[in-house]
């Protein structure tokens, strides 16, 4: 059985953290994620989970690192500073293998910028926002079902590779409402479960690759098994070891758990690509104009096709490099000054041209504006 709900994209993503399984919630209000603390607050007591608003965005991190040890699922919400303020605990989550999911739903910066306006300025800083070399994955929803599905995914993929996901909106998506089915029994839908250690307390290693994949087994704090956890450079025994060799051991295994997986993690979708000899690049609201974009295209007699990407990072490479090879020409929208683009400018290495039309305005583009720049960039 199931149920059908006009819900905002917002609290898609709540649904989709207790179909998950989330018991633990930690984070500062701000706008415009906010639906997802609230929704929280009144949903986790009911489920036999645990909100708590914290005095910060950093301290909020601090909490849901800690939740992760013991072996919860959790979640935190921000947008633009408060996105800022979580990257050095952003950084200690990848050293240390912390699973856990943030949502970012994205606004205009930099700074406090324009807080109920639509952008996609955190494209890098959801990447690089953090110091130094680390891997994580991020997620882009387009519509309020897929703010549901992806957050299960967002799960999935934080759970199996160990890793932090980041369920990267933007206010559109967050706040839109659009007609949602959901079933009417969550415990119908598998949760996604860490690997687990099978050696006794006595012989484990926190980050002991004993799998050959990558992905330590983690045992729960709490549970008998005793282990070190820092942000340090650490050995198997997750005690700091900063030799040559034991840095670049840590780096190479965390590189390839996340890049020998790329089939598993990254998600594309096409639309009306069949034929298509031009591609717009569009992802989260702005894919949303290219859609119909795409259509009125059509109408005129130009075969344009789309491809979203939904999984941002690890970035989709090997799929932008085949596009390169059958169209004539891709357009790269998004609503920042030029993020995007440059990875897909990257991938395509000159095979065929790359433009961009970056809309910054607080605004997000109308089909005609982003058909007037397809034809004006592609000289159509």
């Amino acid at each position: 059985m199931s149920r059908i709900l006009l819900l905002q994209g917002n609290q898609a993503v709540v649904e989709g953290a207790i179909a998950a399984g989330v018991k633990f919630f930690g984070g500062y209000p701000i706008t415009p994620s906010t639906e997802v603390a609230e929704s929280l607050a009144e949903k986790l007591p009911l489920v036999g989970g645990k909100f708590i608003q914290m005095e910060d965005e950093i301290a909020s991190m601090g909490a849901i690192i800690g939740a992760s040890l013991t072996g919860k699922k959790v979640m935190t919400a921000t947008s633009g500073p408060g996105f800022s303020l979580k990257q050095e605990l952003i950084g200690y989550a990848c050293a240390a293998e912390v699973p856990m999911v943030i949502v970012n739903v994205q606004r205009v910066g930099p700074s406090t910028g324009q807080p109920t306006s639509p952008s996609q300025g955190d494209i890098m800083q959801a990447r690089w926002g953090t110091h130094g070399d680390h891997w994580l994955i991020a997620l882009t929803p387009a519509s309020v079902p897929e703010c549901f599905e992806l957050t299960l995914r967002a799960y999935a993929l934080s759970e199996k590779y160990r890793t932090p996901v980041i369920l990267l909106m933007d206010e559109v998506i967050g706040h839109m409402r659009e007609k949602i089915e959901l079933p009417d029994n969550y415990d119908e839908i598998p949760k996604a479960e860490r690997k687990r250690p099978a050696c006794a307390p006595a012989d484990y290693k926190a980050y002991a690759d004993v799998d050959g994949d990558g992905v330590p087994p983690m045992a729960d704090f709490g549970s008998g098994y005793r282990w070190h956890v820092t942000g340090l450079v650490h050995d198997e025994t997750g005690f700091p070891k900063g030799t040559p060799g034991a840095t670049v051991a840590a780096a190479d295994r965390q590189y390839h758990k996340i890049y020998d997986n790329l089939d598993d993690i990254v998600q594309v979708d096409e639309y009306r690509m069949e034929d298509a000899e031009y591609a717009i690049v569009a992802f989260g609201g702005g894919a949303r104009t290219a859609y119909e974009t795409v259509d009125m295209a059509r109408a005129k007699g130009i075969k344009v096709g789309l491809v979203r990407p939904i999984t941002i990072w690890p970035f989709a490479g090997a799929q932008m490099a085949a596009l390169a090879d059958k169209v004539k020409g891709i357009l790269v929208h998004e609503l920042n000054c030029g993020q995007y683009v440059l990875e897909v400018e990257r991938a395509v290495a000159g095979k065929c041209p790359v433009c961009s039309y970056a809309k910054y305005d607080n605004e997000p583009a109308t089909p005609a504006q982003l058909l007037a720049a397809l034809e004006k960039s592609l000289a159509l």
